[in-house]
């Protein structure tokens, strides 16, 4: 590993303080690990509660819960993506323009680096029906904190509890 010279944050909201404590900082350069790019909805209801999924037996992280999406295909943006999971997860069609882009996860685990746009979507078409033998679950955001999930998704849950009560 090879260490770095930062220079002085540059930040005068956040960083103030810290420009006459740490005027240098010391960064480790580390190996880089492959981006997975996931694109995740929080699909919010009449009563403003969001569906998670339960991962099945089988699968990584299987028996944690996680909010709907799937993988970002080559050629793919992370909407398009969306719409192709949602469709073939849970059997409702979803178009672009319904999927507002809200926050997003970046976390790294052992073998890659996920970075995971989290949109809000309160119109579809279709019910609601699991066809990957998920368990699913309407819950106010209020209780998602409850809930076992993979740590990437852990940081999007004060946002919506916060937008959604």
């Amino acid at each position: 590993m090879r260490k770095l010279q930062a220079s002085r944050a540059t930040c005068r909201v956040c960083c103030a303080a810290r420009l006459y404590e740490e005027p240098r900082v010391t960064l480790i350069e580390t190996a880089t690990k492959p981006m997975l790019l996931v694109a995740a909805a929080a699909l919010v209801d009449r009563d403003n509660r969001v569906l998670i999924a339960k991962r099945p037996e089988g699968k990584p992280m299987a028996g944690l819960w996680e909010f709907p999406g799937g993988k970002v295909d080559k050629g793919e943006t992370p909407e398009r993506a969306l719409v192709r999971e949602l469709r073939e997860e849970l059997s409702i069609e979803v178009c672009d323009t319904c999927l507002a882009p809200f926050t997003f996860a970046s976390h790294e685990y052992e073998a890659f680096h996920l970075l995971m746009p989290l949109f809000l979507c309160r119109n579809w078409e279709g019910d609601v029906e699991p066809r990957e033998g998920q368990e699913i679950k309407w819950v106010k955001a209020s209780r998602l904190a409850d809930y076992a999930m993979p740590e990437a998704d852990k940081p999007l849950v004060p946002w919506l509890r916060d937008l959604l009560g």
